[in-house]
């Protein structure tokens, strides 16, 4: 008895007591709280301080960031371009090279990588290319953005051919001319002038041609069909039935009638596939679209408020006009090849590691076959 009285004892002294919760409202109401007095500098301070909230930061961020960028392209641009126009008058192909250091600067400016899968068609181009036989290349790409135009100029040594409207616009009016931009007004009365002017601009001057055949731009989610009449420059019309072969007229003409100068084509489908390191899906897509009626102003703005943007340019394999029957049996293998190659971008499928390469690194968006070219 005695012995389990001692044990009872032992044991409730030896029990620790569990410390009782102590909610977190009860212990702030313990704290004293200390108002300031009614009229004092501290009570004005209070009332004068606002707490900027995490979403005002990041937008005041962003808008920094915009104008910050928006300043830098207004130096860039006018610097760039007033060096080509010096450019013009140098013979050789340094103002086609320039052109691109031109647009690689404004997609370094806007934080816009540019990746390239596959092998780019002909080289750099230029009288004396033509003159030994290298054969001209017409680059046809699909049309979602104004971001097209510095991304394929970054990327392909050639000029644009645009609509003639353009050429009337202030200041992209004036850019495009002194980069030696076509301008196509898509009338019948003026077709054979613009057709001898892309002729010659191929076979003379040495240019490949870059052209957006949907005749307009989209909002990205698919391809708009290929109108035939831009393959006219590549495969002319056939002559009718007991007409022979008509002597050529011009330098370009009898150029163009030399054995393998037809000009290729090769497809090209350029897609927005990253904002700020992120896949773009179906609802980020409009962030990069500039279509319809849009203004450019306010989508320039929106733009440049993005930390970081990256575009996939994926070159094909180029097509020989000879082997297609007609205008409009090339044009549709063209728009067959840019429409899966833009749906297959659009899924973020993987590329092989083997044919990509990044363009603007370094700055004149030249790929590992221009080094190949430069050590040969």
């Amino acid at each position: 008895m005695d012995r389990r009285m001692i044990a009872d004892f032992i044991r409730r002294l030896t029990r620790r007591r569990a410390p009782q919760p102590v909610s977190r409202s009860t212990s702030r109401a313990a704290r004293p709280v200390i108002a300031p007095q009614s009229g004092s500098v501290a009570e004005r301070d209070i009332a004068n301080t606002t707490v900027m909230s995490s979403g005002r930061i990041r937008a005041c961020a962003r808008t920094a960031r915009g104008v910050g960028r928006l300043a830098a392209i207004t130096v860039w641009v006018p610097l760039s371009v007033g060096f080509e126009a010096v450019l013009l008058l140098v013979p050789g192909t340094a103002k086609i090279r320039w052109t691109r250091m031109v647009w690689g600067g404004l997609c370094l400016l806007l934080s816009l990588r540019i990746r390239v899968v596959g092998r780019r068609a002909g080289g750099v181009g230029g009288r004396r290319a033509r003159q030994e036989g290298e054969r001209p290349v017409i680059y046809v790409s699909n049309h979602s953005s104004w971001l097209d135009v510095p991304v394929l100029g970054t990327v392909l040594p050639s000029n644009f051919v645009a609509k003639g409207d353009i050429e009337g616009w202030p200041i992209m009016g004036l850019v495009s001319r002194i980069g030696r931009t076509i301008f196509v007004s898509r009338q019948r009365s003026t077709t054979g002038r613009e057709r001898d002017e892309m002729l010659h601009r191929l076979m003379v001057e040495g240019d490949n041609l870059i052209l957006f055949p949907e005749g307009t731009s989209s909002d990205g989610s698919r391809v708009l069909p290929f109108l035939s009449a831009f393959f006219a420059i590549a495969k002319p019309p056939r002559l009718p039935p007991g007409k022979g072969p008509v002597e050529p007229e011009s330098e370009a003409e009898a150029i163009a009638a030399r054995p393998g100068m037809t000009p290729l084509i090769q497809p090209v489908s350029v897609v927005y596939d990253q904002l700020e390191g992120v896949p773009v899906n179906r609802a980020r897509r409009p962030v990069f679209a500039w279509y319809g009626d849009m203004e450019l102003g306010p989508h320039v703005w929106q733009l440049v408020k993005w930390r970081s943007m990256r575009a996939t340019v994926l070159l094909h394999a180029p097509l020989d006009p000879n082997d297609f029957p007609s205008r409009k049996a090339l044009a549709q293998a063209t728009w067959r090849a840019v429409a899966a190659g833009a749906a297959e971008l659009r899924q973020n499928q993987p590329q092989p590691e083997s044919e990509t390469a990044y363009a603007c690194r370094p700055l004149a968006g030249l790929l590992p076959q221009d080094l190949e070219r430069n050590r040969n």
